[in-house]
């Protein structure tokens, strides 16, 4: 980008706070990001200056190895190879979203608009066998999106996510047809235990 002032670099974490025009972004990227990185007692650092772009710096703990307790059990992660459409208008929570579920074993298309992703599952509603959605997006929210695609396939198996629980309650997700409702951040064992779930129609999963 072009760069940011001071007065928009102080603001820059907030929830909801965007540089972008109306319905072209909800300013909730770096928020989760942040989220995210200070959740594992990280911080973010950034140096930018107006006309000549922003440098991001990611800081975490380095975990010493006397301090590290090895368990013998061996951690399973579920995995799959069903069709899923990820939805996520912050391009790059979508990309990353998109990696970490074809490391599990699923075939991923990744949308960056709730139209054009409702549009795509319009032409080819019957190629996915999932849909994940982020819940916050311009033009349609995701359980606006949920709905319109119910109507076209009542029996598609739906995860809508969200940073934030006072903007949309599970119970109104569920009663929208929603399989599973997830709060942001998520971690990778944890999604793949809810597809898992989803799909196989039981509380405890097994890898494929």
């Amino acid at each position: 980008g072009p760069g940011m002032d001071k007065k928009v670099l102080r603001k820059i974490f907030d929830p909801f706070f965007t540089t972008k025009e109306v319905g072209k972004g909800t300013g909730l990227g770096l928020s989760i990001v942040h989220g995210i990185v200070k959740s594992y007692g990280g911080y973010i650092t950034c140096d930018s200056e107006q006309g000549h772009g922003t440098v991001f710096q990611v800081f975490l703990p380095v975990i010493e190895d006397e301090d590290v307790q090895i368990d013998t059990a061996v951690e399973t992660i579920p995995l799959g190879r069903e069709r899923i459409l990820l939805v996520d208008d912050e391009k790059m929570i979508a990309g990353m979203g998109k990696k970490m579920l074809e490391k599990l074993g699923y075939s991923v298309t990744a949308r960056t608009g709730s139209l054009e992703a409702l549009k795509a599952f319009q032409e080819m509603p019957d190629q996915f066998d999932m849909v994940i959605t982020d819940q916050t997006m311009p033009d349609m929210t995701g359980i606006d999106l949920c709905r319109q695609m119910l109507q076209i396939r009542p029996d598609l198996p739906i995860i809508l996510c969200t940073g934030y629980s006072t903007l949309i309650s599970e119970e109104t997700a569920k009663a929208a047809g929603v399989k599973e409702f997830a709060l942001k951040p998520i971690a990778k064992k944890d999604m793949a235990l809810m597809i898992r779930r989803v799909f196989d129609g039981v509380g405890t999963s097994f890898p494929v």
